[in-house]
């Protein structure tokens, strides 16, 4: 698997991972007070965006991102539905 496909694969869990915890995990926090569910929810998100940013450097390598096209991802990956821009703009180019 390339390096690029690697990354659009993380970026959409990752988007996903972030979803779940905002909209799922919290609410059930602090409404249904299931403090489990964000430190769960919260510990799978922060491995994966880890690896998020791990694969975006990685891919920034192998694959001719401009240093502001990465920037761009990276903010991207820290708003709730960023990680859906990034693989339009992927689609975009395809």
């Amino acid at each position: 698997m390339s390096e690029l496909k690697k990354f659009r694969l993380i970026n959409k869990v990752e988007g996903l991972s972030y979803i779940f915890l905002l909209f799922v995990a919290m609410p059930l926090k602090y409404m249904g007070g299931f403090p489990i569910a964000t430190k769960i929810a919260g510990m799978i998100h922060g491995v994966l965006f880890i690896a998020f940013v791990y694969q975006l450097i990685i891919a920034t390598e192998e694959v001719p991102f401009s240093k502001k096209e990465a920037f761009i991802f990276f903010i991207a990956s820290i708003i709730p539905f960023g990680s859906f821009y990034v693989e339009a703009q992927f689609k975009k180019r395809d």
